[in-house]
């Protein structure tokens, strides 16, 4: 069921069917780039407000922003993020997996850490 959730939702943005304002999509595209973070990610890192890293030296999500303007990510994303870290697999993601993870980073970034 959540994989359907997902799959509709992401085919629902792709193709424009999203209705309502602006913050409206933004949350629609960030719930894609939950799912996409807790399938891809999740195995180590915490990928949620307030969720723990399965891997400890796994920085949460929600603490990016804290250390990098979140759209300086985009590259990264889209080459492969590569790490000194050796169980840090090389990852890439396509440009609407990109735009979708980078809303949802927004999304549970934790603004008090980030001021």
């Amino acid at each position: 069921m959540k994989r359907a959730l997902t799959v509709l939702a992401a085919i629902t943005i792709s193709t424009g069917l999203t209705a309502g304002p602006a913050h409206a999509q933004d949350k629609d595209l960030a719930l894609v780039g939950k799912a996409l973070a807790e399938e891809r990610c999740g195995r180590c890192h915490a990928v949620g407000k307030s969720d723990t890293s399965k891997l400890p030296l796994a920085p949460p999500f929600r603490t990016f922003a804290t250390k990098w303007p979140l759209e300086s990510l985009e590259e990264a994303l889209a080459e492969g993020i590569v790490t000194g870290h050796p169980d840090m697999p090389v990852v890439e993601f396509e440009p609407d997996q990109i735009a979708a993870l980078i809303e949802h980073l927004h999304a549970i970034a934790d603004k008090k850490a980030a001021q």
